[in-house]
């Protein structure tokens, strides 16, 4: 039997992400918990970063899943710890590798991952050839590579 609170996690963690819809808030390591007190449910989230446009999308979108589940619901934005690359799951590693983005290397709070400096495996054909061509990919929480061996371009979503 699932509990009331396994129920309203499920609710809130299957959010998809609204600028890559392929992964969820629970793959990100966004959703820090959901609880359930005084018959209200309450999703913790933490912002990628402080200036993400996302963030009011996705904390209307994890009470709008609430809701529809039957819950009365509340988010709360938790600032503290920052969110980091590191929380990101192996699930949604692996969902950002096949939707053609490279996941971010495991070393958001080393010199190497600040700087740029980390080698970038390419998403469509695994080599570990590539060049930054911009700071600045898609969104900005991505940069834009280029594959040396296959000469694809894409997308990585940079270490934070």
């Amino acid at each position: 039997m699932v509990s009331v609170e396994e129920r309203a996690h499920a609710a809130a963690a299957g959010v998809p992400d609204p600028e890559i819809p392929v992964v969820t808030v629970e793959d990100l390591g966004i959703l820090r918990r959901v609880r359930i007190e005084n018959g209200i449910a309450t999703a913790e989230l933490t912002p990628t970063y402080s200036g993400c446009p996302a963030v009011v999308a996705i904390e209307l979108a994890v009470e709008a899943a609430l809701r529809e589940a039957g819950f009365d619901a509340r988010i709360e934005r938790v600032m503290e710890p920052a969110w980091t690359t590191d929380w990101i799951t192996e699930a949604g590693r692996e969902k950002l590798r096949a939707y053609g983005i490279a996941p971010p290397e495991k070393a958001a709070g080393s010199v190497r991952a600040l700087f740029g400096e980390t080698v970038v495996t390419c998403p469509r054909c695994g080599a570990r050839e590539s060049e930054k061509i911009s700071e600045f990919g898609s969104t900005a929480c991505k940069a834009q590579y280029r594959c040396r061996a296959c000469l694809e371009p894409f997308d990585y979503f940079k270490c934070i």
